[in-house]
């Protein structure tokens, strides 16, 4: 690993949730930062909002656009989409699909079916707006277990204190948000313990609808405002996904940002393609 790569972890060490916007002021200095995310990220060290870059038809995809189209398992603008797709000699960036009836959130949604289906090849990339960076459980586990400094390198403090505090908290196997119970311990709702279950993560969906008068569309920053302490975002991420798994609630994504602000917005669970999971219903 060299030294910016080891950097860049170490920036990530001190963020919240060791997740950060890989946009923000966290990593200005870094030159190159789309590369050394890359890089980690082929390593599973780190992982980052993605988009589709390009896309290839597969003889599967071609061999369906050579039977009768009104026979076809596909509607009509999937049809229109594969087409378009078959009409370039390789590679093709989503861009250039050019189809007027389908918008370009319907066409990364038709993409990713196809790829699902094994029609297209889809080509990854980093998400160009709002993207964020973070660190998975094959990262921590290699800067907790396995990494070991050899040679010289220009570290500064700053960045040799994340790393203590990081191997801190791992050794003493407590989130660092325990400190902060006491601050809201005079909330009389089941986030002022440490071990929510889903069925709380529910409940408090559904209190937080009623008090908000959102009608069952909950936008999930608050949720957030209310289990974040103790729960982190991934803790939290994971039990909403439980639940969507179960049939108890959907996700859905935000189509119209304009009424929220950009930190509200950041709040959504990001997806590799599609807008970000922002609102939450009950079933």
């Amino acid at each position: 690993m060299d030294t910016n790569e080891l950097k860049f972890l170490l920036k990530l060490l001190g963020c919240p949730d060791y997740r950060s916007s890989l946009s923000s002021s966290t990593f200005k200095a870094f030159k190159g930062k789309d590369k050394i995310c890359r890089d980690l990220g082929d390593r599973e060290l780190v992982d980052y909002s993605r988009e589709i870059g390009a896309v290839k038809i597969l003889p599967p995809g071609r061999a369906l656009l050579k039977t009768d189209t009104s026979q076809l398992p596909l509607t009509p603008d999937e049809v229109k989409v594969l087409e378009s797709i078959g009409k370039a000699s390789g590679k093709i960036t989503p861009s250039k699909i050019s189809v007027k009836s389908v918008k370009a959130g319907e066409r990364d949604t038709i993409l990713q079916r196809f790829d699902e289906k094994g029609l297209i090849e889809v080509e990854t990339k980093i998400k160009k707006t709002k993207a964020e960076v973070w660190l998975t459980e094959r990262g921590i586990e290699y800067l907790r277990d396995d990494y070991n400094p050899r040679g010289t390198a220009n570290i500064s403090l700053d960045l040799l204190n994340n790393y203590v505090r990081f191997l801190r908290k791992s050794l003493h196997g407590k989130p660092e948000q325990v400190s902060l119970l006491p601050a809201i311990k005079e909330e009389p709702t089941a986030v002022t313990i440490i071990d929510i279950t889903d069925e709380e993560v529910l409940q408090t969906i559904q209190k937080l609808d009623r008090e908000l008068g959102t009608d069952n569309y909950l936008p999930i920053f608050h949720l957030r405002e209310k289990l974040q302490p103790p729960l982190s975002r991934d803790e939290l991420d994971k039990a909403l996904y439980r639940l969507e798994e179960s049939d108890q609630i959907e996700l859905g994504t935000l189509v119209d940002p304009t009424p929220y602000t950009p930190e509200q917005i950041d709040s959504g669970i990001s997806q590799n393609i599609g807008g970000s999971l922002f609102f939450i219903s009950v079933n």
